[in-house]
């Protein structure tokens, strides 16, 4: 799968390793930064990968920051991402499985290595369920298009 993965300063580190899992299990892997500790604006990076997804570049995206929350909200603002933040198993499937989210979100400071990469293979493995999901997911587009 051709993935998308970017962090702002906090998140970098935990980027650093999930990156480097992902790479390990035979996605694509393509970083938009950020690319050491000093600060940076996560909706920048947001931004970056949010775009690059909504324009079928990626498949899939994935931010982290602290706690996953800010660059979700940054995400978000771009028509045609679903970002969803994650913060275990069962939240990512239903991000997958209800949302059909294809940003998410994570926290580099609020989980560890191995919770991370857990989270995202149930993400990466849950497919959309659609029906009355889809019929929701239907109802935020024609939000966006207002």
């Amino acid at each position: 799968m051709k993935i998308v993965i970017g962090s702002d300063h906090a998140g970098f580190e935990a980027k650093e390793k999930l990156k480097k899992f992902l790479q390990e299990a035979g996605h694509q892997v393509t970083d938009f930064g950020c690319y050491s500790i000093q600060p940076v604006d996560f909706p920048d990076i947001a931004m970056l990968v949010g775009e690059s997804v909504a324009k079928k570049e990626f498949e899939k995206g994935v931010l982290l920051d602290g706690f996953g929350g800010a660059v979700c909200l940054a995400a978000n603002k771009i028509r045609g991402i679903r970002a969803v933040c994650a913060y275990d198993q069962i939240s990512a499937r239903f991000a997958a499985a209800h949302e059909d989210a294809n940003v998410i979100c994570l926290g580099g400071k609020t989980h560890g290595d191995l919770a991370l990469q857990e989270i995202i293979k149930v993400w990466l493995a849950t497919p959309f369920e659609g029906g009355r999901y889809q019929k929701r997911l239907d109802k935020i587009s024609a939000i966006e298009n207002r």
